[in-house]
């Protein structure tokens, strides 16, 4: 029985040894931090998703996330343009106090960058070790700067550096990195290499290069800022579906081509529909390899838009709805300009087919994402963290209220709190200007201006205006021409 004993215990050793490997696999895989993929869209309307109302095209794979997962109905952006948007996301700061609050051009190539010093989500989320990457456009620091990407907190970057040159589909180059990759297929004014289709396939390769490691994948698309163009593939679809097309006159040769205005379009309306059908189909594609690699129950994914649509370069929100009802587009502090859709598909976590009226902003993104990644929220920022509405788990903590400016127009800022927001225009002539006062509970569509019916809430809101920012030496109202508008 000694001698059984002792020739079985090497294998009741090796068999418990594997038992216990297992096991602590298992616990490691269960206590991995979820894999984050933030999809950007670029100027898409509160109403440009069928989810969300639109009815001149569609968006199967968009609205089968919303099925599957939670729809938000009362999200903001950042603010009402590109960088400004993007710094309020990544530092979960509101743009009375990120870094960025305007486009700030940076010749020949960029915009002003980010202080080396900022605290980005992606720095967070990198030293927490999770492989970190961005696609698409950044807009947050001209070449070699301070601001780019590798700066920044991302392991991977592969797009447009400058936003002035991302409104361009065709470009001669984009970044790999910090290098200059030129596109010989555009060379020559040629249309060959479609900037969205290259930049779609190096977001697919990260998560499949990081499949066994938490990534937080920011896909920044430029997908569907004017101008206006689609691959013939996708055009064919659409050009003749929507009445009679006014074409657009726009830029096709010369010293500014493909140097930030846009190219003609004869089919603005096809053109843009066939953009968001070629985005929502890249979608469909992210979250298809997600669920081949076996990730789907560990990653989030989320869709949202930078502000609200724009109408340059053709480009019609009225005709598509694209605001959704709401007053104003991009560079409007109304909410057509700054309300957006907002989708979070969690399999097993996110409620399924949930709609979630929660007032919340980008500057709530870091530390929702830091708390999922385990890490402690950080102090001193503007967000709240939407972990317990996604995950159904703990108090939702709520808004005392949420600000916005634009340095733009003449000046503009914006603050809601709870129902009421008050609206003030042209800053730069009349800091203490008059307040537009809207509730939005009953006139979401701020149809009516109740100022002059709640002098007192004016009041109350109009002080809390004035403190909720801080001064910028960039950005200061009553400083005038530092910025390009785009």
């Amino acid at each position: 029985m000694i001698r059984l004993f002792r020739r079985l215990l090497p294998t009741a050793l090796l068999a418990l040894a594997a038992a216990t490997l297992h096991s602590t696999l298992a616990a490691a895989t269960a206590a991995r931090p979820p894999n984050i993929i933030f999809i950007l869209a670029d100027d898409l309307g509160y109403g440009d998703l069928g989810s969300y109302g639109q009815k001149r095209f569609a968006t199967p794979h968009l609205d089968r996330l919303a099925a599957e997962g939670m729809r938000f109905t009362q999200h903001y952006g950042g603010t009402t343009v590109c960088a400004p948007s993007r710094s309020a996301l990544l530092t979960g700061l509101h743009t009375g106090h990120t870094p960025i609050r305007g486009n700030k051009e940076v010749q020949p190539e960029g915009q002003h960058p980010l202080p080396a010093d900022t605290r980005t989500v992606a720095k967070l989320l990198q030293r927490a070790g999770y492989a970190t990457g961005v696609f698409g456009k950044w807009g947050l620091g001209f070449p070699g700067s301070e601001g780019t990407p590798q700066r920044q907190g991302f392991d991977r970057f592969y797009g447009f550096n400058c936003q002035r040159l991302g409104h361009h589909y065709y470009p001669d180059h984009l970044w790999d990195n910090d290098t200059k990759v030129p596109l010989a297929g555009n060379a020559h004014r040629r249309n060959g290499d479609y900037a969205p289709a290259l930049i779609h396939q190096k977001t697919l390769g990260f998560i499949e290069a990081n499949r066994d490691r938490p990534f937080f994948c920011f896909v920044a698309s430029i997908i569907p800022h004017a101008e206006l163009v689609a691959p013939e593939s996708y055009l064919a679809r659409h050009r003749g579906k929507y009445g009679p097309e006014t074409p657009y006159q726009g830029v096709d040769d010369g010293p500014t081509f493909r140097q930030g205005p846009y190219a003609s379009q004869p089919h603005p309306h096809a053109a843009y529909a066939a953009m968001v059908n070629l985005l929502d189909d890249q979608v469909g594609e992210i979250v298809a390899t997600v669920r081949r690699l076996g990730l789907a129950e560990n990653t989030l994914i989320v869709f949202t838009s930078d502000n609200g649509p724009s109408v340059e370069g053709g480009s019609d929100p009225a005709y598509f709805h694209s605001s959704g009802g709401l007053r104003g587009v991009k560079r409007d502090l109304y909410e057509g300009g700054i309300r957006v859709p907002m989708i979070a598909h969690w399999p097993g976590t996110v409620a399924r087919g949930a709609v979630s009226a929660h007032i919340s902003a980008f500057w709530d993104w870091l530390p929702t994402f830091t708390e999922l990644a385990g890490l402690p929220t950080p102090a001193a920022v503007d967000g709240l963290s939407l972990a317990p509405t996604l995950t159904g788990r703990g108090r939702q903590a709520q808004h005392d209220y949420l600000y916005w400016e634009f340095h733009e127009g003449g000046g503009r800022v914006a603050l809601r709190k709870g129902d009421w927001k008050v609206v003030r225009y042209e800053v730069l002539k009349a800091p203490d200007g008059p307040l537009a006062l809207f509730n939005l509970a009953t006139d979401p569509a701020e149809t009516t201006d109740l100022a002059a019916r709640h002098p007192d809430r004016v009041q109350t809101l109009g002080t809390l205006l004035r403190t909720a920012r801080t001064d910028s030496p960039l950005f200061r109202f009553g400083q005038t021409g530092y910025l390009q508008a785009r």
